[in-house]
């Protein structure tokens, strides 16, 4: 197993994506450009956190931790045009939403604690 694959987050992001893709290739009338860059950035998300955690040091760690948020940040934006366009349910964009937040709160924990020096208990 690799190490992203132990992480909380890392299976938080693969029942969201899971969710999201589905909704995007069951729907017919989302305009196929926004569908697309929807799909990247999800899947974006994901690769950044395996890409991050494989790094050998806390800045290049960081780094990707900090694109993975970005992405989250850009399937926010994007879910918010689809729902202004009517092309999902509130019902569905508040699940994804809710999911995407709490992705966004995890991936700042890591962020914030990557590089820090542990201090042990005597």
């Amino acid at each position: 197993m690799f190490d992203f694959e132990k992480l909380e987050v890392n299976d938080k992001i693969e029942q969201t994506n899971k969710i999201l893709l589905n909704f995007l290739f069951s729907s017919n009338q989302i305009d196929k450009f926004i569908s697309d860059q929807l799909k990247r950035a999800c899947i974006s998300v994901a690769l950044n956190l395996a890409e991050g955690v494989g790094r050998m040091t806390p800045a290049d760690k960081k780094h990707f931790f900090i694109m993975a948020r970005g992405s989250v940040n850009e399937c926010v934006a994007l879910l918010k045009l689809i729902l202004n366009q009517n092309w999902i349910s509130k019902e569905e964009y508040q699940k994804l939403y809710d999911n995407f937040e709490l992705i966004s709160k995890m991936l700042l924990g890591m962020i914030r604690s990557t590089g820090r020096k542990k201090v042990e208990k005597k």
